[in-house]
Order: C-alpha cells, then structure tokens, then sequence
C-alpha cells in the first residue's frame, strides 16, 4: 500500500488560518484605537470587531496590500465616523424633541467633570482628535496617517498641530480647585501625554 501524499491547503482554508493570525494580532490595537476615537470604552471592542468582519470581506484584496494593518484601521476610523455622526444626530433628535414639550435641555461636553487626557480627546472634533491620535498615540508617519484617514498629508499636519494646541487649552482650563495654580500644559507636554496612551509592543507591530 502506497504512502499517500499529503493534501496542499486550500486557498480558502490558507486565507482563514492568515486571517485568524491576523485578527488575534489586530483585534487589542483597533478595540484601543477604537476606544480613542469613540472617547468611551462601551462599543470599541464590538467597533474593532466590525472593522475585522469587513476586513475579512476583502481579505483577497487585503492580505495582498503592503500594510494590511494600515487598511485595518482605516477601516476602523471610517465606522468610528460613521459611528460619532449617528450619536450626533440621535442627540439633536432627543434634544428638538424634548424642546418642543417646553423642557430645558442641558447642553454641553458629555465628559467626566474632571479632564483627563481621554475626556480632553473625546472633545476635540473627530478629524484633529484621529490625527493626534493615529500621530502620537500610535506612533503613525504622517503619510500613514493620511492614508488612514483618506485625507492629505498637509491636512494631517495642520490637524494635528491644531489638535494638540485645543488638547493643551483643554487641560491648562483645567483645576481641581478654584485657586489651583496653571499646570502649564505645552503642546509637548499634551503630546508627551497621549503618548503614554500608546499600545504596548505587541499591538504596535506595523
């Protein structure tokens, strides 16, 4: 009886098993990226996982790009924005309803009391809060940064560099107490603070 030859993997199950080691590489760093660009952490795990089913619906085109990564999270950052501009409008909705029964209806940042770098993030307009993010959180090139975003490099350094002066304002306005003195928040020091946000080695791998 003849030794038989073991069976080549099929293109399918091989892109499964790629896919697979794709997503448990993946997953932590877009549910933290998710996180960022939400502002909250209820919804970014399910956010990463969404960006991954779609991921895999073009996995053919993806495991063939030179930064499969990058395509990730501009996937992610496509639903994040998508995700924001619903909750927007589902709140414009809750606040014209409530006013036309004659309610009051407090306006404001919907943020802890006390700011933190992430409470500060979470107010900053989507696109400059992305780039701070993909920049200094997670350590992207301006050009992966404008890939991610589908916006120029030009527009990512103006954003940025808006970005961080608003993030700084935000946490200079900032005090415990009345009386507490200016805790001289710079552009560098906002900068060197979201940089502790960043992942850990094993989610930043590009």
């Amino acid at each position: 009886m003849g030794t038989r030859t073991p069976r080549s993997p099929t293109p399918d199950a091989t892109a499964a098993r790629e896919f697979h080691a794709f997503f448990e590489e993946r997953h932590a760093e877009l549910a933290r990226l998710a996180h960022l660009l939400l502002g909250e952490s209820e919804g970014a795990d399910d956010l990463a996982a969404d960006a991954l089913v779609a991921v895999w619906h073009r996995w053919d085109r993806v495991r063939r790009a030179e930064n499969p990564a990058a395509y990730a999270r501009g996937v992610l950052t496509n639903l994040a924005r998508s995700r924001i501009r619903s909750r927007v409008r589902e709140r414009r909705r809750i606040a014209l309803f409530w006013s036309a029964r004659g309610e009051t209806v407090t306006q404001g940042p919907d943020v802890p009391a006390v700011v933190d770098v992430r409470a500060a993030l979470a107010r900053l307009p989507f696109r400059k809060r992305a780039c701070v993010v993909l920049r200094h959180a997670f350590d992207l090139s301006e050009r992966e940064t404008a890939r991610a975003l589908g916006i120029s490099v030009g527009a990512v350094k103006s954003q940025t560099s808006r970005g961080m002066a608003a993030l700084a304002r935000l946490l200079s306005s900032h005090r415990e107490e009345p009386s507490a003195p200016d805790t001289g928040w710079t552009g560098d020091r906002a900068a060197a603070t979201v940089r502790a946000l960043r992942p850990g080695p094993a989610e930043r791998r590009s």
